[in-house]
């Protein structure tokens, strides 16, 4: 009798963790270049100004860095203040996007998983050794992963509307989308796409961890890997 009630429930916070994790590990890239950076960069801010979100007045920061810090790309989708409203942007935008690639660089995965993991084990920034100067730690920012490079993160793509879980998808479906279009390239060896240093080398597939050990403790917090996660949605930009 009631068997349906339970069809539509939402996942918990370690669900969601779990699903940012596999994500991370997936999503590795071959190369990545500062143009690679200018059109995922581009894509996002495309996608963003074609969804209802954007025609309802909300406004969009996105950055594209290196792990030392250097912007590759920096872009505001609205204006503060405009008439129309359309688009708008808060003083603070920027603020909160810098806080929360300052996560990805401490923990080497995305503000989402971390927002995510602390909420599920209940813990403070603090407790897990994240700096006391981020002023807010929300999903928008995704590290960007060489697939020979398995000891940290050679960027972060990130985007800051103010919806947590909005922005988290925004970025990571477009780097998935993104890679995906490098892999049609290399398969159909067009060399006018990006560089592939090695086009065969696999994803490395490790399996997938229950949700009683998805977030480690916080002495490891700084180290730990991804894990794996497949996603199949492409986006229509990236199907030529």
């Amino acid at each position: 009798m009631f068997s349906g009630l339970h069809e539509n429930v939402m996942p918990n916070d370690g669900e969601l963790a779990n699903q940012a994790l596999h994500e991370e590990s997936n999503y590795r890239f071959p190369s990545f270049s500062a143009s690679d950076a200018v059109t995922l960069g581009l894509s996002i801010r495309k996608r963003f100004r074609a969804s209802s979100r954007h025609s309802k007045g909300k406004g969009l920061v996105i950055s594209i860095q290196t792990i030392a810090g250097h912007t590759l790309f920096s872009c505001t989708v609205g204006d503060l203040g405009h008439s129309s409203g359309i688009g708008d942007v808060s003083l603070d935008s920027w603020t909160c996007l810098e806080g929360m690639i300052s996560a990805v660089r401490r923990t080497g995965h995305s503000s989402y998983y971390v927002e995510k993991g602390m909420s599920a084990m209940g813990k403070t920034p603090k407790q897990l050794g994240l700096p006391g100067d981020i002023p807010r730690i929300q999903g928008g920012a995704f590290p960007i992963w060489l697939e020979n490079a398995p000891c940290c993160p050679i960027a972060v793509a990130g985007c800051y509307s103010g919806s947590s879980q909005d922005d988290h998808n925004l970025v990571s479906t477009t780097v998935r989308d993104y890679l995906n279009k490098i892999l049609r390239n290399s398969a159909g060896g067009d060399t006018t796409g990006p560089s592939m240093s090695n086009p065969s080398m696999p994803i490395p597939n490790v399996p997938p961890r229950t949700e009683s050990d998805w977030l480690p403790e916080p002495s490891e917090f700084t180290s730990r890997r991804a894990e794996t996660y497949d996603r199949h949605e492409v986006e229509t930009e990236f199907s030529h």
